[in-house]
């Protein structure tokens, strides 16, 4: 039987997922950094991918130069600050913990199938408790979780269902080519367009 929903339930969940070494023990990971945040009634919830170095040391979802983007990408959707943002979102990822540097050294490794997998149960329980108003999924892993396989032209800029409603966008990360075009920095403008109004609804 689940939890009732509950802040003092969010809170015991929140403070088993900080304590969870699954992915270290099974030797994927060398060490647990468990990487969330966000309080009880957040109408928001972010899913992202999984940490990266910055988050490592901050243990702040997107606190690097992708999260940098990302606010700023907030704020032109309609959120008065970055710090609004924050406070109105839960913000977590499909993996909670840092997977490494690639061989090559100049981008992070891919989350493994058996990491994310090991935290599906972490996300899947918020997503029970807070039952959110608007699901922001970050990227083309977090979208496919959600919605399938297919392509983020056919996902950023569109809306999918109703509780919650779910809202794609590419990844902010410098890394990415794809707002290179103009014709997908237009995608994530319509997105941005549609959170600020679900933003002025949320806080109606």
């Amino acid at each position: 039987m689940p939890p009732r929903a509950t802040p003092a339930a969010l809170r015991k969940l929140q403070a088993a997922c900080r304590d969870c070494h699954v992915c270290v023990d099974a030797g994927i990971i060398p060490e647990a950094n468990p990487t969330f945040s966000g309080v009880w009634g957040a109408p928001f919830f972010l899913v992202g991918q999984a940490p990266g170095p910055a988050e490592r040391e901050s243990r702040r979802p997107f606190s690097g130069r992708a999260g940098k983007e990302l606010d700023r990408w907030m704020v032109r959707a309609g959120f008065t600050s970055a710090e609004e943002f924050r406070r109105l979102t839960y913000i977590a990822a499909l993996m909670r913990c840092f997977p490494g540097r690639n061989r090559a050294g100049n981008g992070d490794l891919r989350p493994p199938p058996a990491a994310v997998a090991n935290c599906a149960h972490w996300l899947d329980a918020e997503l029970e408790l807070l039952k959110p108003r608007v699901l922001v999924l970050v990227g083309q892993m977090a979208i496919a979780r959600f919605l399938g396989p297919g392509t983020l032209e056919s996902r950023v800029g569109r809306k999918f269902g109703e509780r919650p409603v779910i809202v794609p966008l590419p990844h902010p990360s410098g890394q990415s080519r794809w707002l290179n075009d103009h014709a997908n920095r237009a995608r994530l403008e319509k997105a941005l367009a549609m959170l600020a109004k679900l933003r002025a609804e949320a806080l109606v």
